[in-house]
C-alpha cells in the first residue's frame, strides 16, 4: 500500500471510530518517522489536550521509548494529568517509506463512576427465599412458642410429661412444625431431645386416630 493511500485509509478509519464512540474517544494518527512532531491527524483531541504537530506520547503524558515504536499496545490503562482515566490502544502500519501508528484513547472516567453506582445497586446478600424463610419462620415460631407457654401456664422446668405433650399438641395445631428446622428449635427450647418431640407427636397422632369414629351405613 502506497504512503498516501495508507494515510487516507487511516484518516477515514480514525474519523469513523470517533463518530461511532463519541466525543470521549480520541483517535490520533502518528507519523513514526517524525517522532518530535508525530501527530498528522487527530479527532477529539480534547481528550488528551493534543493537536496536529505535537510529539508522540503515550496518553499524552509519557515519551515512548524507541523500543515501543513497532509494538502494538492494546487496551492499556492510563491516567492523565487531570486524573481522567483512559483506555488506550496503538496499532502500527508500516510500508515502503512510511510508518504510521493509529492511537485510540477512550476517556472512561464517567463510566467508572457509573460502574461504581451499578456495583452498589447490584450488590446482594443472601438468597431472598432463605432470608424470608429464616426471618419469618423464626419469628412466627418464637411467637407460637410463647403462646404455647401461656397456654400451659407454667415454666418448662416445672412441666410434667402431660404438660409437655399438651404443649407440643398446641404447637402442632398452630402449624409450628411446618417451618424449616422447627423440631430442633423446639426441642432445644424445651430442653428435650428431638427424639422426644417425635415421640410426643406420634403419641398425639395415635390419640387422634383412636378418637376418630367411623360411621358406616
Amino acid at each position: 500500500m502506497e504512503k498516501e493511500v495508507a494515510l487516507d485509509f487511516l484518516k477515514r478509519l480514525a474519523n469513523g471510530i470517533s463518530i461511532m464512540f463519541g466525543e470521549n474517544c480520541e483517535v490520533v494518527i502518528h507519523d513514526m518517522e517524525n517522532f518530535e512532531s508525530s501527530i498528522v491527524y487527530i479527532e477529539n483531541g480534547k481528550v488528551t489536550q493534543r493537536k496536529v504537530g505535537d510529539k508522540f506520547k503515550v496518553l499524552g503524558t509519557k515519551n515512548v521509548d524507541e523500543f515501543f515504536k513497532g509494538s502494538d499496545l492494546v487496551n492499556c490503562k492510563g491516567i492523565l494529568k487531570n486524573n481522567h482515566l483512559i483506555k488506550s490502544s496503538t496499532f502500527h502500519m508500516k510500508g515502503n517509506g512510511y510508518h504510521y501508528a493509529l492511537g485510540i484513547n477512550y476517556d472512561y472516567t464517567n463510566l467508572s463512576l457509573v460502574q461504581s453506582v451499578l456495583k452498589d445497586l447490584t450488590h446482594v446478600g443472601e438468597n431472598l427465599d432463605e432470608a424470608i424463610e429464616r426471618d419469618s419462620g423464626d419469628n412466627i415460631l418464637e411467637e407460637l412458642f410463647e403462646k404455647a407457654l401461656d397456654h400451659i401456664g407454667k415454666p418448662i422446668a416445672l412441666m410434667s410429661k402431660e404438660d409437655r405433650v399438651d404443649m407440643i399438641e398446641f404447637l402442632d395445631k398452630k402449624g409450628a412444625f411446618s417451618f424449616h428446622k422447627s423440631i430442633p428449635i423446639v426441642s432445644e427450647k424445651m430442653n428435650v431431645s428431638r427424639f422426644t418431640i417425635y415421640n410426643y407427636l406420634k403419641e398425639i397422632r395415635d390419640k387422634e386416630e383412636k378418637d376418630c369414629i367411623t360411621i358406616e351405613e
